[in-house]
């Protein structure tokens, strides 16, 4: 293993541990390399791995700090005792009461011999026809509906993410992104040596006229881009602002991924509406149905067909025949769509609880979302907050983690509200407004 990994592992120890605690600053990292008798180079990459693993979270000018992680039972509150079990606003999986009692029928049928033995045979990454016109059918709007021939099939949601990443963009090439970002695409993109770019964006999404700027700058291989519920501010961009990017990437002949996992939530169109030529739509059924036994999906443009597939294929990323044949009969009998009127109409009732528990603070969000952007009254800074909130056995994600400029760090927390059961979802928002009203 790389020395660099040893020395994140004996940190990642006493975090676990509790020897380094919550909101606990780390030493600046040339005192570290010093101390340590380490080259600098060697101790930033220590930083970035425990970035990486989600343990600590850095932010220009400020340090690096520990980062929340749901307190034990000898955790000190700041407030009230913590809680005996812990609540995770941090994880964000919706699932519909009677959700296990809906999916099991379909897959009776597979348990068949003759049938599981079809079932389990390696899968393409075109999966089977049924799986193209049925997921076809689930991912039409009223506006678009994508050719069932132009589907492809992965693991999950992030494989198609990573799997069309690197069909598009070389190892050292460019990729575009809204300021605050998925945190998975950031580390898929450490990954494959991509570098990442922010776009100018305003309450309206990302603005045409900086994607034009930035590929001046320096060309652009393509953009990823979340223009339907957006992860972390539940952002939806208006019909006129995607004309104006297609517009714009049109005239660049700049491709474009666009994530559609949280669109199930609304009827809105695609951005690969406006753009259908050069648009990967990619979405999943991790979120619709559970993430357990689930399967991505990429809708890619014709001409770039085989370049996705060879890349799902070369990455390992393929889907399951097992997950593909469940997949296709739970939308043919219309279990997914029963699950997501479930869902949608769960998330509005979280959405409620949001606006009586956190009313008067700045928050962002959108009656249909499963998540909420708080900006955070002075004098908290997402660090503090992060750890306070641990401290109450309350996980939540700091902004900073959906941060692509270093230099800009939001004093700000995403609060997944998908997972959390609605009463200890209320009470843990209740607790939060109570932190926030005192002082760090």
């Amino acid at each position: 293993m790389d020395d660099y990994r040893r020395l994140a592992d004996r940190i990642a120890d006493d975090i676990t541990a509790g020897r380094l605690e919550p909101g606990q600053r780390l030493p600046p990292q040339r005192v570290f390399a010093r101390r340590r008798g380490i080259a600098g180079s060697t101790a930033g990459r220590v930083y970035a791995e425990l970035v990486r693993r989600g343990l600590v979270v850095g932010e220009v000018g400020r340090g690096t700090f520990v980062r929340a992680a749901p307190a034990g039972p000898g955790g000190r509150a700041l407030v009230e005792a913590v809680t005996a079990a812990p609540v995770n606003l941090e994880l964000n999986y919706p699932s519909a009461p009677g959700q296990s009692e809906l999916l099991a029928p379909a897959l009776a049928p597979l348990l068949r011999p003759d049938v599981l033995a079809e079932a389990l045979r390696p899968a393409a990454a075109t999966g089977t026809p049924a799986a193209r016109e049925a997921t076809a059918a689930l991912l039409a709007t009223s506006g678009w509906r994508p050719a069932p021939d132009r589907l492809l099939f992965t693991g999950n949601a992030r494989q198609a993410i990573a799997a069309t990443l690197a069909s598009l963009v070389r190892p050292g090439g460019r990729l575009g992104v809204e300021p605050l970002t998925y945190p998975l695409v950031k580390e898929i993109a450490a990954r494959l040596g991509i570098t990442l770019v922010p776009l100018a964006a305003d309450e309206g999404g990302v603005r045409a006229e900086s994607v034009a700027a930035v590929h001046r700058s320096a060309p652009l291989s393509a953009l990823y881009l979340q223009p339907t519920l957006h992860n972390p501010t539940s952002l939806t961009t208006s019909g006129e602002r995607l004309r104006q990017l297609a517009a714009a990437v049109r005239a660049l002949d700049i491709p474009v991924v666009e994530d559609r996992i949280w669109s199930f939530l609304t009827d809105d169109d695609p951005f690969a509406a406006h753009a259908p030529d050069l648009t990967h739509v990619v979405d999943g059924l991790s979120k619709r149905v559970a993430p357990g036994l689930t399967v991505g999906f990429v809708a890619v443009p014709g001409a770039r067909l085989g370049a996705v597939a060879a890349a799902v294929r070369s990455g390992g990323w393929s889907a399951g025949r097992f997950a593909v044949e469940a997949a296709a009969r739970w939308i043919g009998d219309g279990t997914v769509q029963r699950l997501v009127a479930a869902k949608r109409a769960d998330a509005a009732r979280r959405q409620r609880i949001v606006g009586e528990e956190l009313r008067g603070f700045a928050v962002r969000s959108d009656p249909r979302a499963y998540f909420a952007w708080w900006e955070l009254p002075t004098p908290w800074r997402a660090d503090t907050f992060t750890a306070a909130a641990a401290a109450h056995g309350i996980a939540v994600t700091p902004g900073p983690a959906f941060v692509v400029d270093p230099n800009r760090t939001p004093d700000a927390v995403r609060l997944g509200l998908a997972s959390a059961p609605e009463p200890d979802l209320r009470r843990a928002l209740r607790t939060l407004a109570g932190v926030v009203r005192g002082t760090p």
